[in-house]
């Protein structure tokens, strides 16, 4: 044996370790299963699988081995913990130990046979990076069809025209996927094409959607970093469904449950939900379906009472951040300056009267630290506008604000970053 004894501090098994904290760190674990040894760190990665991990048969006072949330996934997919004939914490290797907790590490020293094995440390990092999310406007109708977009600063500014970005056109659907990413999809002329935004909030070219082409659709995330686009209108109104996976594919039409319409929008909702509300049938109405974290769009839910029936593709949008579940739907055709907020169970609440100029035809979407504030933009008055209206993390809607871009309708926006 070479090196000094007193340098490894953290073995007693006669193992002088290779790093200079005293640990040998081991590549990234992503199977199923893994035997461990002392004086080793490792990595567990539970993306794709739970893992069980099998400590080693024998252990001397002093040893230790440290386990490692690789992917912040240990709470979808846990780990099990195989003390192979030691005890854990005083129990004998009959009783299962789980660690089911995002972000933990566990830091497992071997005291004797009666203890055995023995967390000195099993702590969360709660502490994720805060991305300071920004959100995205983008195509609309100022008069004729455009495809300039509008980015929001974190701090909710809007900064002026980027012009051609895909195809011109109106009444898109949009809404974000990948954690970090946007989708814009369909459109008048009616349309399956859809454009993927990046991290940066650059815009990408055209791409061909296997969905029917189709304009005034309604969309939104869901299950953490998926979408959906649903309902909208071909020649007549429809209730069928595309899934968006956390690369950006759109799938195949799907049958959807709820009732066939068009005008509607939809926001996520606690956490990792998503809703659709209002549109237009044969009149205006305040249907809502509930969109589940696996993508199941639920039968129609009538409104409560106190929520007026409209189209005109209102704007939506999440607040409070992902952790409070809220959210809220504001203005359309009438046009009418009312919100209703949605609580982190899809409840919709009644109307609150008087946020802003009334106007339909706007959209929303979430921005800032922590994706608490949003904001409302453009829509049309009579006459298309570029007025906004910030909404805080209490849900609250402040004054207008006379935006920076092309004044337009019949345009969609996402949160991004």
């Amino acid at each position: 044996m070479s090196g000094l004894v007193k340098d490894n501090i953290f073995g007693s098994s006669g193992v002088v370790l290779e790093a200079a904290g005293g640990l040998s760190w081991q590549p990234v674990v992503t199977a199923s299963t893994v035997t461990v040894e002392a004086a080793k760190g490792y990595f567990i990665n539970t993306t794709s699988n739970a893992c069980t991990i099998t400590l080693p048969s024998s252990a001397e006072a002093g040893d230790q081995i440290i386990l490692i949330d690789y992917a912040r996934t240990w709470g979808t997919n846990a780990i099990t913990i195989d003390s192979n004939g030691l005890n854990f914490q005083g129990e004998d290797d009959s009783y299962t130990v789980d660690y089911d907790t995002a972000g933990q590490s566990l830091n497992l020293v071997y005291s004797d046979s009666t203890k055995g094995w023995t967390p000195s440390s099993d702590i969360v990092n709660a502490l994720e990076p805060v991305s300071p999310t920004r959100a995205i406007f983008a195509f609309g109708n100022s008069g004729s069809n455009t495809n300039i977009s509008n980015l929001v600063s974190s701090s909710g500014v809007i900064a002026s025209d980027t012009t051609g970005v895909g195809t011109v056109r109106s009444q898109t659907g949009a809404a974000a996927y990948g954690g970090d990413k946007a989708i814009f999809g369909f459109g008048t002329p009616n349309t399956g094409i859809t454009n993927l935004v990046n991290s940066s909030g650059v815009v990408a070219s055209d791409t061909a959607a296997v969905g029917t082409a189709r304009r005034s659709v309604g969309a939104t995330s869901f299950g953490g970093d998926k979408a959906i686009f649903a309902f909208g209108r071909i020649s007549s109104r429809t209730g069928i469904s595309n899934l968006v996976s956390n690369s950006g594919v759109v799938a195949s039409d799907t049958s959807a449950v709820g009732t066939a319409r068009d005008g509607c929008t939809g926001t996520g909702y606690g956490a990792d939900k998503g809703i659709i509300c209002f549109g237009y049938t044969s009149s205006s109405t305040a249907i809502s379906n509930l969109i589940s974290n696996s993508g199941v769009v639920a039968s129609d839910t009538s409104a409560v009472g106190g929520v007026t029936a409209r189209h005109g593709r209102p704007a939506a949008a999440r607040y409070g951040g992902v952790d409070a579940g809220t959210a809220f739907f504001a203005y359309g055709t009438g046009p009418v300056n009312m919100k209703n907020l949605v609580n982190n169970s899809g409840v919709i609440a009644a109307d609150v009267t008087g946020v802003g100029t009334a106007r339909e035809d706007l959209a929303a979407a979430t921005y800032g630290p922590g994706a608490t504030t949003a904001i409302c933009a453009f829509g049309n008055t009579g006459s298309v506008t570029n007025i906004s209206n910030l909404v805080n993390s209490s849900g609250v809607v402040a004054s207008d604000t006379t935006g920076v871009g092309t004044a337009r309708g019949a345009l969609s926006a996402a949160e991004f970053g």
